[in-house]
């Protein structure tokens, strides 16, 4: 089956679980412009992340909506699973993350879930789809937040993971325009998974520095921290995550780093715009954000370009008839 038709949108663009500001309104608004908006679990309490339900179905207006759930962000998962299988009736689809999906897949499955799991490897991506999950969604190194530690880019990535399955592959990873979706579909993938771009929308809750600070950069202006630790995490430059790389230098211990990168100093930098105190998810697609805008706006856009991309390639792949 398509992604579309699994996830009842109308256009492959699904909205990453963005930690902190994947907040309702925004998945709303996402949903209602044709994709597939995701509430971010991550950072909210189960009375937050109903209320952001709430405000979500009402702004999809009747779209479908999803929810992620990254597994190793909560300690009490068990809840969160719970609150999923009991807000089944109002959600399409929940992706997993960040942790081991396989006890997981049926029990959301047999609520009437479309479940979606994150890999960054084609060996993660047979194991997933073995343990039964229904669309994958591959995420390159060049992703913001948290990526797999086998650092493998998103243009070598999405073909190997095509070609090493059978259920519809999502793109993820440094993907920020419709050009970015073209290049997506014509790898092997049924569609892309954007954080970085939605986060620069309206509807998005993140403070007006976050915004800002996207527009100001580019590419180039990203940082990998936590690697000391075993973890990869894609962060915006600023000289708050330089001297969290310059404490890295000296191979800390997690106890030591800890309070640099717990995300409250995420949730710090990204709702209150404490930017010198917390650091910011970005991918490396930030180069190519040069506004805010609405979501109906940036739906459209992506659309107008990905078409006009795909119709371009068709032209220039004449040359090998």
């Amino acid at each position: 089956m398509q992604l579309t038709d699994l996830l009842g949108c109308r256009y492959p663009i699904v909205q990453g679980g963005l930690a902190y500001v994947g907040n309702g309104l925004l998945a709303g608004a996402i949903s209602a412009a044709g994709g597939f908006g995701q509430i971010g679990s991550a950072g909210r309490s189960l009375g937050q992340l109903a209320q952001e339900l709430t405000v979500a179905r009402r702004r999809a207006n009747g779209a479908p909506i999803g929810v992620n759930l990254p597994l190793s962000e909560h300690a009490d998962r068990e809840a969160y699973v719970r609150f999923i299988e009991e807000h089944a009736s109002e959600l399409r689809a929940v992706s997993l993350s960040a942790g081991n999906p396989r006890p997981y897949i049926e029990r959301l499955q047999a609520c009437g879930l479309c479940v979606m799991v994150l890999v960054s490897t084609p060996d993660q991506a047979q194991k997933a789809q073995s343990a039964g999950a229904d669309i994958l969604v591959a995420e390159g190194y060049e992703a913001g937040g948290h990526n797999g530690p086998s650092e493998i880019t998103t243009f070598a990535l999405i073909p190997q993971v095509a070609r090493a399955v059978s259920i519809p592959v999502v793109a993820a990873g440094g993907i920020a325009s419709g050009e970015g979706i073209a290049a997506a579909l014509s790898l092997g993938a049924q569609g892309v998974q954007m954080g970085t771009r939605f986060v620069a929308t309206i509807e998005c809750e993140a403070h007006d520095a976050y915004k800002r600070a996207l527009i100001a950069r580019g590419s180039a202006d990203t940082r990998i921290i936590e690697r000391s630790v075993g973890r990869v995490t894609r962060v915006l430059q600023s000289p708050y995550v330089e001297r969290i790389l310059e404490l890295e230098s000296h191979s800390p211990d997690w106890e030591t780093l800890y309070p640099y990168v717990r995300g409250e100093r995420n949730r710090l930098a990204a709702i209150e715009g404490v930017t010198d105190e917390g650091w910011l998810n970005c991918g490396q697609g930030v180069g190519l954000i040069e506004d805010v805008v609405t979501v109906e706006e940036l739906m459209q856009r992506l659309v107008k370009q990905a078409t006009s991309a795909l119709r371009d390639a068709q032209i220039r792949g004449a040359a090998f008839a």
